[in-house]
Formats: structure tokens, sequence, C-alpha cells
């Protein structure tokens, strides 16, 4: 696919914590988060289910550490984009759209696991009010990045449109996982984000 990266997939780290988060996101991923147990972590994480309670008092404090290594992951992958592609101040209102929406492709179809657990995230955060506060952080940060976009392209532009701008960009790109992970015959997914992208160029430059 085109817009796929070359980026490797993070690794399992070989530290405790991280194999217990790594643990616990691949159970979201196979039972959901309701379905999760903390034995069923340790199991995983071929641990004692003591040493899942040394790092999280309760289930609440591990699927907090576990939405946040996933919206963390994102930035990690759109990082990795800007050093891979040599990106710098000069980079073009293409150039910077591209890494949104390479970070988006290349969760889609090779790290799944993250936009699964993100999709069960934004269903409890309608119930937990700390869950809810972390997703509304991740969104309003990268609203921010792509708004940023706006400003650098389109100085002018009053701020109401380069927020809204940044509301739909993150929509779209949303969209797109919510869509294609329950049917990857829905469209095309060059063809869905060359689109994306050329709506928000449009918009940008007027």
């Amino acid at each position: 696919m085109g817009q796929i990266l070359s980026i490797e997939e993070q690794p399992c780290s070989t530290s405790t914590e991280d194999r217990i988060l790594d643990a616990a996101l691949t159970i979201i991923q196979e039972k959901t988060i309701s379905g999760l147990r903390i034995r069923q972590v340790a199991e995983k994480a071929n641990l004692f289910q003591s040493n899942i309670h040394y790092y999280y008092n309760s289930k609440k404090e591990l699927l907090l550490a576990v939405q946040k290594k996933v919206l963390n992951r994102y930035r990690e992958i759109r990082q990795q984009s800007i050093h891979q592609s040599g990106i710098g101040p000069e980079a073009t209102l293409e150039d910077r759209l591209d890494i949104f929406i390479k970070q988006k492709a290349y969760t889609i179809l090779i790290e799944d696991k993250y936009d699964v657990a993100e999709l069960d995230f934004w269903n409890q955060s309608r119930l937990d009010p700390d869950m809810h506060q972390e997703f509304c952080l991740s969104y309003q940060n990268w609203r921010t990045e792509i708004r940023e976009i706006a400003e650098t392209f389109a100085p002018d532009m009053p701020s109401v449109k380069q927020n809204l701008i940044a509301g739909i960009a993150v929509s779209l790109l949303e969209g797109a996982a919510v869509q294609f992970l329950v049917d990857k015959e829905a469209f095309d997914l060059d063809s869905y984000f060359a689109y994306c992208k050329s709506i928000l160029i449009r918009e940008i430059r007027g």
C-alpha cells in the first residue's frame, strides 16, 4: 500500500511493566476491555498475578496505563515518520498531512491492535471520567497539531475555521479505522486517504 511506512513494529520490551502492558493490549484485542482479567494478563505475560498487582493496584489502573501506551504509540509513529522522511521546516502542506495519514494507515494495516483498543477505550470513556479526560487530552493534542498546519499554510484563515478543519481531519482519519476494521471491503484505503488529503488541502488553501 502506498501510504504504509517502513516502520518496524514496536518490539515487546523486556521490562516487566511493558510485558504486562503488551499482554493486556493483546487480550483487549482478543476479548475486549470488558473481557480482560488480571489473571489472563499474568498468564499472557508469563508472570505471577502478584507481579501485576505490584505495578497496578486495580484493573482500572492497568487499563489507564494501556490507554496511555496506545495514545503514545500514535505519537511515536508520527515522530518516526518525520525522521524517516527527513521532513524539516521547509516541508510542504502535502508532506505535513502525509505524516498523519501514514500513521493512521500504518496502525490500521500493521498494528491494528492499537486502533482496536482505542475504539474500545472510546466506548469505556463514556462511563469512566479518567479515561474520558485522557481521550479529551489526546484529541485536543491531535487537533492542535493539525491546526498548526493550517496556521502555517493559511495564516489569514479565521481561527474558527482552523479549529473546524482540525476537527474534520481527526474525524476523517478516525472514521477510516472505524469502518475499515469492521469491513475491509468497504473501500480502497489508498483512495480513501488520497481523497481525505485532497479535501484538507482544498480547505486549507481555499
